[in-house]
């Protein structure tokens, strides 16, 4: 097994992209080439990978922060709104993509809904990684 960070980040995420291509459950639904990412942006998606290579940099962030949600995840992928003459707002990414992305690994068996923390109370924590995950993403070479 090698280290995920052995290898640059940017190459790194796209053979995980390649990898995850030949999953059967990391399939991009059809309403992907409809929908912006987020709010901020103007115009949908025109990258046909965009669902692989999302799906490999959110697993990559769960491997980096160990148990993540979507609402750290929406953020983390959030832009700036061109707003006119108005100053830049903040705006997060879309919710749908990340959590059908985040089911889709939970079918897969690449994640699981973390257990309860101490000191957070009554509320999912997020996802983690599955000892599955963690072997499929050391094994990218």
């Amino acid at each position: 097994m090698t280290s995920v960070y052995e290898l640059a980040a940017q190459e790194y995420n796209k053979r995980l992209a390649d990898a995850l291509k030949k999953i059967p459950e990391f399939k991009a639904p059809e309403w992907v080439e409809y929908v912006k990412s987020g709010p901020a942006k103007e115009r949908p998606i025109d990258d046909p990978d965009f669902w692989h290579k999302r799906a490999a940099s959110i697993l990559k962030q769960i491997y980096n922060k160990k148990i993540v949600g979507v609402n750290r995840l929406r953020t983390k992928y959030g832009s700036k709104k061109n707003r006119g003459m108005k100053p830049d707002e903040f705006k997060r990414a879309s919710g749908k993509i990340i959590r059908v992305i985040l089911q889709q690994a939970d079918k897969a068996g690449f994640t699981e809904i973390a257990q309860t923390i101490k000191g957070v109370r009554g509320r999912k924590p997020g996802r983690q990684l599955t000892p599955k995950g963690k072997e499929f993403m050391e094994a990218i070479k």
